[in-house]
């Protein structure tokens, strides 16, 4: 049984092997479109279910300590306040930039 796939060979020196590459290149582009509408389409139709796409939100009554934390005269640093509560440096910071502004 002759194996044909050894005798063809793509190069993109030749008009038909640039051709192929570009096909290749065209399909794979299409698939990712695809791939981005369908994902998109997904997100849109959870939305309008009312589901929360992302992170969950922290407890209120949370966000309510830790801003009265940072509300103390001689308060520690955002570092210890994050670790006391159980919660990322980043957490404590938009808690404390919402605060100010």
């Amino acid at each position: 049984m002759p194996r044909w796939s050894e005798k063809v060979c793509w190069t993109t020196t030749t008009p038909a092997g640039k051709a192929m590459f570009q096909m290749m290149g065209v399909f794979a582009e299409f698939e990712r479109a695809m791939i981005r509408e369908r994902v998109n389409a997904g997100i849109a139709r959870a939305k309008a279910d009312g589901k929360h796409c992302g992170r969950p939100f922290i407890d209120t009554k949370l966000e309510g300590r830790i801003r009265d934390a940072l509300a103390t005269p001689g308060r520690p640093g955002l570092h210890k306040i994050a670790k006391q509560f159980g919660v990322g440096t980043g957490t404590v910071q938009r808690i404390a930039a919402h605060a100010v502004g």
